[in-house]
């Protein structure tokens, strides 16, 4: 899900991510745009993950981004997601998320993923799968529209939810008791994708909204001897200021990559030779191919695998999904980043006690989507809700809205959905649809989009 902080630090920070279960590099890669971040402990406090993870490096030498996204987000018992007294969503937590802030969000999504069934598949049944439901406010969201109706009623089937932190199932299920026993539905917790079975005789309506920003990734580097991976090591001075080796090819042993002063005590370094991840991500889009030496990459092999399965889901009895998410149409290199309290803190303060993100690349989604399903977009959130009807949607609230004071909230928590200075732009959306349902290529609101990405530059 996402962490938004407050409205000052979204205008001045690059971007912000977002949060599940599981748990940029800049055009001139010699010299990235330096960032502050707000430090909550020093060197003073020890969380259970940072003594794993330092164990663990101790014993088996320097691990990787993605390792350590998942330990501190997904560890079964000190992980971020994983402990019922970690607060995570709304203004007690480290974040809030766009269902979180209005209902109008969910509703449009609903009204999107319900008119390509009306279209294509309107005499099948349908169900829902959420990916990294949050609080379940969204999937709250978008079964009280179907409530409304009863055509939508008889035909809903069944509600998946990709989930796998015990703490936030209960909170779930909480959340959507009451909406499910009137609709007459079960709801299916699972782990991952892949555990959701294939259904040929119904329409499957899927939604991903900050989900995939909180997939591990791994950070690669290309050097002449091809992609090595960036780890993770032990810092033996945490006030040093370690920087990018002068010379593209890498030294024997493990280089310092760090580029700021480094508030752990651990330090990046890149592999002296490829690793087996290195080798195989840094083939996995035919982009990576041209970026040249020195080049930095954050590529995220959950990703992948996930969007596949996504695919798969649609392509067996049709059906169609939305994305909502921070990111481009390009690779990130240098966009991971750690959330508490609302604000932006070091990558490596408090693990296990932080969110953490990067940026999606939604051109690699697309990649691994291949030709088994249609894809439409990215456009901002901006525009696809406004298109959708936003406006109409938020006046019809505010006439039925028995406070003035209500009637501003529910204006205001609008214009941050769209503020095209924080959510409205940093938020993009992709659309997928199944192609055996017969749908076209040219799907609203996406069509106005085609072609307007600039996606000139593999990197950014």
């Amino acid at each position: 899900m996402l962490r938004l902080a407050s409205k000052s630090q979204l205008n001045g920070c690059r971007r912000r991510p977002a949060s599940f279960t599981w748990f940029r590099a800049a055009r001139n890669h010699t010299a990235p745009q330096k960032r502050t971040y707000s430090v909550n402990n020093g060197l003073g406090t020890i969380t259970e993950v940072e003594k794993i993870i330092t164990d663990s490096i101790k014993a088996t030498g320097p691990i990787s981004f993605s390792t350590y996204m998942q330990l501190c987000l997904s560890h079964p018992i000190h992980g971020y997601y994983m402990k019922p007294e970690h607060a995570v969503f709304g203004t007690q937590g480290d974040f809030i998320t766009s269902p979180e802030i209005s209902q109008v969000f969910g509703e449009l999504l609903a009204a999107w993923m319900l008119e390509r069934w009306m279209k294509s598949a309107h005499l099948k049944p349908f169900r829902l799968i959420e990916l990294g439901p949050g609080r379940g406010t969204l999937m709250d969201d978008i079964l009280r529209v179907i409530s409304q109706f009863k055509n939508l009623r008889d035909k809903l089937g069944s509600v998946h939810l990709v989930e796998t932190s015990t703490a936030m199932r209960e909170m779930q299920q909480n959340k959507l008791y009451t909406a499910s026993q009137n609709l007459g539905c079960n709801i299916v917790w699972h782990d991952s994708v892949e555990d959701i079975p294939h259904d040929e005789e119904q329409y499957t309506m899927l939604v991903a909204h900050e989900f995939f920003d909180a997939l591990p990734v791994h950070v690669l580097e290309k050097t002449n001897q091809g992609w090595h991976e960036v780890l993770i090591a032990l810092a033996e001075n945490p006030s040093i200021t370690y920087t990018m080796p002068s010379s593209p090819s890498p030294p024997p042993a493990l280089a310092d990559l760090n580029r700021e002063p480094c508030s752990s005590r651990w330090k990046r370094v890149l592999s002296p030779s490829p690793t087996a991840s290195s080798t195989v991500l840094g083939l996995i889009s035919p982009r990576f191919k041209t970026v040249p030496v020195g080049t930095r990459i954050e590529v995220s092999a959950a990703s992948t695998r996930t969007a596949r399965q996504i695919g798969e889901l649609l392509a067996s009895g049709g059906g169609c999904a939305l994305v909502v998410d921070y990111g481009k149409d390009h690779v990130f290199g240098d966009s991971l980043r750690a959330f508490k309290n609302h604000e932006i803190v070091d990558i490596f303060n408090l693990p296990g006690e932080c969110d953490i993100t990067a940026n999606v690349d939604f051109a690699l989604l697309k990649e691994a989507l291949g030709n088994i399903v249609a894809t439409h977009g990215t456009i901002s959130q901006a525009d696809f809700l406004t298109r959708l009807g936003l406006r109409l949607r938020v006046d019809a609230l505010k006439r039925a809205a028995s406070t003035d004071q209500r009637k501003g909230a529910i204006e205001e928590g609008a214009k941050r959905l769209i503020d095209p200075v924080g959510m409205g732009t940093q938020y993009r959306v992709l659309g997928i649809t199944s192609r055996a349902t017969g749908e076209g290529q040219e799907v609203w609101p996406f069509m106005e989009a085609l072609g307007q990405e600039n996606v000139s530059d593999p990197v950014a």
